[in-house]
């Protein structure tokens, strides 16, 4: 195997690690002045939460769009144009003076997001010899994100919900610099795409399997990060505190837990043990615990998210299209456009039946993932050479693995 030693591309690679780390801090930041910006501008839970879904909502739809115009622009100028937009959206959002203003300017920056997401984990992998460490450098950079953003949110949101975003269009201008002055495009300059080759993915078993699954969770995961600021009802700073405590949870998950485990038991029964544990933190979190067993349940939740997220990247290339553009948009349109609607269904839900009803419907949510993933393990397992445990009890699984004579045998 290719050792980082041996990356000719090292300083390209880097600098498109920390343009991530930067852009999912971005995305984090939201979360402690979310309760700060309702109060001063007069906005309800749910159209708050229009934040987050203002923004996942155009960086879905932007996702395939961008990955597309790759093959005509090339991967450098679709970034740079990409953070360029979260930029100046960041500062602007900084001097909006109502909820439309800033979600907007929220879907502006979702749209350069899309523009970075469609693009960096595709320039990543072809610029590395070695695809396991890009992938584990790209997931430890958003991991520290999640776990940075909220700092700079709550610390920096205790003088005013604005300085957040004129900071964080700060560090997207040095990402520009970073961008503009380090990543360099691959020697062979990317094929033209066609939107067939990106919804013909889902024709894949594996692939689509394991996209169900992506979708229950990702819903859930924005329920968590989008809503449980407002349900703590915790000043900006504690707020700010919890979720940098929840992204080092993301932290550890990714860094520490999740390659480790995939190593251990396969990446297929690695995401298995992610989302059931993320289901029995949010049933407690449903059931209600108080505020202080809340933080410690959202903050163990964080590490199942983390344990998640580093296998879902690797997943999605292995049962992916060898052009990695192809699998980056057809899943970034899963990941992201089912996680949506997520931030806004329970604002409305807390508002119209009771605050825990969120964590209620994200439960069932989950659980539909869950039912999913255990009849279809073994689809996304074959493919890449593993195995699940229940596979020898699943009548289906006998059937994929035997023979054609042993299959009509079994009818």
């Amino acid at each position: 195997m290719a050792t980082t030693r041996n990356e000719p591309n090292k300083t390209a690679i880097y600098a498109t690690a920390l343009t991530a780390f930067f852009a999912i801090a971005g995305i984090a930041v939201v979360d402690p002045i979310l309760p700060v910006i309702g109060a001063e501008i007069g906005a309800t839970t749910w159209e708050i939460e229009l934040l987050f879904t203002a923004y996942i909502a155009v960086m879905a739809i932007g996702m395939i769009p961008a990955v597309m115009a790759t093959g005509k622009f090339g991967y450098k100028k679709i970034l740079a144009t990409g953070v360029t937009l979260v930029a100046v959206a960041a500062v602007l959002a900084a001097l909006s003076g109502n909820i439309v203003q800033l979600a907007v300017l929220r879907g502006v920056w979702g749209l350069g997001n899309a523009m970075f997401f469609a693009t960096a984990m595709a320039l990543l992998v072809a610029l590395a010899k070695d695809r396991e460490w890009v992938v584990g450098l790209f997931e430890t950079c958003v991991g520290l994100g999640f776990a940075v953003g909220p700092l700079i949110g709550g610390l920096l949101g205790h003088i005013s919900w604005r300085v957040p975003f004129f900071v964080c269009g700060l560090l997207m201008v040095i990402a520009l610099l970073v961008s503009a002055t380090r990543l360099k495009d691959p020697a062979e300059r990317p094929a033209p795409l066609r939107l067939g080759q990106v919804f013909g993915l889902f024709r894949k078993p594996g692939f689509r399997a394991l996209a169900v699954v992506t979708a229950a969770y990702n819903f859930v995961f924005f329920v968590v990060l989008g809503y449980v600021p407002v349900f703590l009802g915790l000043d900006v700073v504690p707020l700010g505190l919890v979720f940098t405590a929840w992204g080092i949870g993301v932290a550890v998950g990714i860094l520490a837990v999740g390659h480790r485990l995939a190593h251990a038991i396969g990446f297929v029964q690695t995401l298995g043990v992610a989302v059931t544990g993320l289901l029995a933190c949010v049933v407690v979190l449903a059931v209600g615990v108080g505020t202080a067993g809340s933080v410690v349940v959202t903050i163990v939740a964080g590490v199942f998210m983390g344990i998640a997220n580093a296998n879902l990247t690797d997943l999605s290339l292995a049962l992916g299209d060898p052009d990695r553009r192809v699998t980056t948009g057809a899943f970034n349109l899963v990941r992201w456009g089912f996680a949506a609607p997520a931030p806004v269904v329970a604002g409305l839900l807390a508002e119209g039946v009771g605050p825990a009803s969120p964590f209620w419907v994200a439960s069932a949510v989950l659980l539909v993932g869950v039912v999913v993933f255990l009849v279809t393990a073994h689809v996304m397992a074959r493919p890449i050479g593993e195995r699940v445990l229940w596979q020898r009890w699943n009548r289906s699984a006998r059937r994929v693995e035997a023979t054609p004579e042993e299959a009509m045998s079994e009818l």
